[in-house]
């Protein structure tokens, strides 16, 4: 509950009210909270399994099943997270609607489940990848906190895509082959109405989405044979 609404509100002060970036009609919470919501999704499904092999060592050494599971049961169950940040999503939309806003739904809302699909499958992918490379190389989950924070300013999650192409276009290819760019501005169009959705945009996560997916689930695979001797 506490996650989402103060870090919608400190970027709302600071990104919306002292840098002066526009939401449109939108609230700038509002617009905030949208992201938020998705990107928490993404990363907590991805922090929980990208140390897959090392946290269940233990487990692993003693009884043999799917290693698969773990991970898989990480990104199902962060759902339940995901679906109370939702609630609270919910909530302060029917607010602003009722305090005077002007907010509509359309039927293309209805695809939003897809969206979060994306998220879970690249955070579960990713992770999985992390998790293999973890078994060798110890030292890199230091480095994963840090580049998650990293990420989140170049996958538009406080700000419109549109922003970065206008103001800064030497750089804005950063954000434009971001797959996780594509999948917060989805979700704010999904749920808001504002930003853009392009045909490119839609295959282009979706395609990254499923090479890092199964070249996850390939490396995760060969490592859960030999990770033991290892970690």
């Amino acid at each position: 509950l506490i996650q989402p609404l103060f870090t919608s509100i400190i970027f709302t002060v600071i990104f919306n009210n002292v840098a002066g970036i526009s939401t449109g009609n939108v609230p700038p919470f509002l617009f905030n909270l949208a992201g938020i919501m998705v990107w928490s999704y993404f990363t907590s499904c991805l922090n929980a399994t990208s140390d897959t092999f090392r946290a269940n060592a233990g487990m692993f050494g003693k009884v043999y099943f799917p290693r698969l599971i773990v991970p898989i049961s990480v990104v199902i169950s962060n759902l339940i997270k995901f679906l109370i940040q939702f609630a609270i999503f919910v909530a302060f939309y029917i607010y602003y609607n009722v305090s005077g806003t002007s907010l509509s739904l359309s039927l293309e809302v209805l695809f939003f489940p897809f969206i979060v699909l994306i998220m879970g499958l690249l955070g579960l992918g990713l992770g999985m990848i992390i998790s293999s490379m973890v078994t060798k190389y110890r030292d890199f989950t230091y480095l994963v906190s840090f580049g998650v924070q990293l990420l989140m300013y170049l996958s538009a999650v406080m700000y419109p895509m549109e922003l970065i192409q206008k103001k800064m276009p030497s750089l804005s290819w950063l954000v434009h082959y971001n797959p996780l760019a594509h999948v917060i501005e989805a979700s704010r169009y999904l749920l808001l109405g504002v930003g853009e959705v392009t045909l490119f945009g839609v295959y282009y996560m979706v395609g990254i989405t499923a090479f890092v997916f199964l070249f996850g689930l390939l490396i995760f695979n060969r490592t859960e044979k030999s990770f033991i001797d290892t970690v």
